[in-house]
């Protein structure tokens, strides 16, 4: 496990990430962002509050009430190590909460050695919309993905450099992949890696997930973070260069007869979908680790 500071930081930046496109307002212990245009955002514990705060029922009831007045999704993320307590009151509220494990980039990615071409693409690049397609077909397990919902607010992030956007194409040209960095600062979190099924077992995975930090860290980043799907999707990412440092935790209400999807905004940029929770492909090679949709906090969908 990493130091607190390194929690601390990537807690700043959850903080601070939804403030380009959401209003925050301070309800109790809690801040909510409330987006201004775009998609919904979240709950979260005030950036400063205290790691031994003790939670209780009547103050998450206070926010999901005016979430509710609000129209919004009735969602909270926190990192886990910095409010422990908050899990137990919000499943005690009826709220169902799930957990991801939380990662930071410690050594370089290695190269899987891809024939595919990975490169980063402008907001106006004529392959954008293209490779914005495969993610989502990465996420909707289908290689004939239709355009990517809200595509040119996507494109819209990227100029305003909110986003940074990585495309895979193959020998022919088209698009079999993609993934997405937002940075604040020298703090950047890794989103939305996906690859087509008829694309995978190749090292493309890896490949985005290498070029997207390479780039981040060129523009100055220094801290490289995501938040993985589940356990063996954190495996994949430890194996090639990430390190574990801590949980992130999501609470939503219960969607009859399921868990818990969110139709929440990821920082600033875009609706995270995630089907059911795609990870690693479940007939992927352990040997491979990169046979995969990284659903590194791309989507969820929520009831309200």
């Amino acid at each position: 496990m990493r130091a607190p500071d390194d929690l601390t930081t990537i807690n700043t930046y959850c903080d601070t990430a939804p403030r380009a496109t959401a209003n925050a307002e301070t309800i109790g212990p809690f801040t909510l962002f409330v987006a201004r245009t775009g998609w919904p955002f979240y709950a979260r514990p005030a950036v400063d509050l205290r790691p031994d705060h003790a939670f209780d029922v009547a103050e998450i009831a206070v926010v999901v009430e005016r979430q509710r007045a609000l129209g919004i999704p009735l969602t909270f993320e926190w990192v886990h190590e910095l409010a422990p307590a908050l899990a137990a009151a919000a499943g005690s509220h009826g709220l169902d909460v799930t957990t991801r494990p939380l990662l930071v980039q410690t050594v370089e990615i290695p190269s899987t050695g891809t024939v595919e071409d990975i490169v980063m693409l402008e907001p106006e690049d004529d392959r954008f919309g293209a490779a914005r397609s495969a993610v989502a077909g990465g996420f909707e397990e289908t290689d004939s993905p239709g355009p990517e919902p809200g595509l040119e607010a996507i494109r819209q992030r990227a100029r305003e450099e909110l986003l940074r956007v990585a495309g895979a194409f193959d020998t022919s040209g088209a698009a079999v992949g993609g993934g997405s960095a937002s940075a604040r600062g020298d703090v950047a979190e890794l989103t939305g890696i996906a690859v087509l099924p008829r694309a995978r077992g190749r090292g493309i995975g890896a490949a985005i997930t290498a070029v997207l930090a390479a780039d981040a860290r060129a523009r100055g980043v220094r801290t490289v973070w995501l938040s993985a799907t589940d356990e063996r999707v954190a495996a994949v990412y430890e194996r090639v260069g990430f390190t574990r440092i801590g949980t992130t935790y999501e609470a939503a209400p219960r969607r009859s007869g399921g868990s818990a999807r969110r139709a929440v905004g990821r920082r600033e940029h875009g609706p995270q979908r995630r089907g059911d929770d795609v990870g690693v492909d479940a007939d992927a090679p352990d040997d491979l680790l990169t046979d995969l949709t990284l659903d590194v906090r791309r989507g969820k969908r929520v009831t309200t």
